[in-house]
């Protein structure tokens, strides 16, 4: 399987901070069924890991990982937090799509989703790229107003939720929300995003538990052959998109 998120390169943001705690993840991934991982440092107001420092981070890590003879391969990636100039700045070469393909990592606020959102993710589809929305289901405003992920979805965005969503780790209202997009088919990909093997392990063989069992195995298969697919550069698995209705979310209107 393919972990398309995931902070495990060393000494670049709020994941891993020595070699040997990517190594330590390392191991952890491969105890989840992870053969392959994208590596995604932010770059951000705080994280500046441009696209060349990640290249040279994923050989690093790669070279350690074959001297240890553990079996796991790094790809490079990159967790833009969204701003005006992303389309500028790709094209100065600080942008790092997964694995150099056309699939591009797009992380909102915390709090809210910016009102040129729409505008920008449209641009960046017209010059070819295909934003992938991180775990939209930890968004207050998306709570809220779940109504501005599906009109995301539904003009080609895609989005990818979190295996710790999924089990519960950030509480029953986001789990709750994580169920509601799979049910709406406004997901596409499931992923770690692991910082440590501690408070942000994997979590991989708990989340694809929790889906087969309420989902079944085909959205199982969905989740985990698009990431698949997305490594290799190909056009992915997309159901048709419908709305969460907003008083499911809250359960009080």
């Amino acid at each position: 399987m393919v972990d398309l998120h995931c902070h495990i390169l060393a000494d670049m943001d709020d994941g891993a901070q020595t070699m040997e705690d990517s190594i330590e993840m390392a191991k952890e991934a491969i105890n989840n069924g992870i053969q392959s991982i994208v590596a995604t440092p932010h770059y951000n107001h705080k994280y500046q890991n441009e696209k060349q420092k990640i290249v040279n981070g994923v050989k690093d890590l790669n070279d350690r990982l074959l001297a240890e003879n553990i079996p796991l391969t790094i790809y490079p990636g990159q967790e833009v937090r969204i701003y005006g100039d992303i389309l500028q700045d790709y094209n100065q070469g600080k942008i790092q799509t997964l694995c150099e393909t056309q699939y591009l990592f797009i992380e909102f606020p915390a709090d809210h989703v910016p009102k040129y959102a729409e505008g920008l993710l449209y641009n960046l589809l017209l010059e070819g790229i295909i934003p992938i929305i991180v775990h939209p289901e930890r968004n207050a405003q998306l709570i809220q107003q779940p109504d501005i992920l599906y009109n995301l979805v539904d003009k080609g965005a895609l989005t990818q939720i979190t295996s710790s969503s999924v089990c519960g780790h950030f509480g029953k209202n986001i789990k709750k929300f994580t169920q509601q997009i799979i049910e709406a088919n406004l997901t596409h990909f499931i992923a770690s995003d692991a910082h440590n093997i501690t408070s942000r392990s994997f979590r991989f063989n708990e989340a694809l538990d929790v889906i087969e069992k309420e989902y079944g195995m085909d959205m199982v298969y969905l989740l985990t052959e698009n990431a698949q697919l997305v490594v290799d550069g190909q056009n992915i698995y997309k159901e048709i998109p419908t709305k969460i209705k907003r008083k499911k979310i809250l359960g009080i209107f």
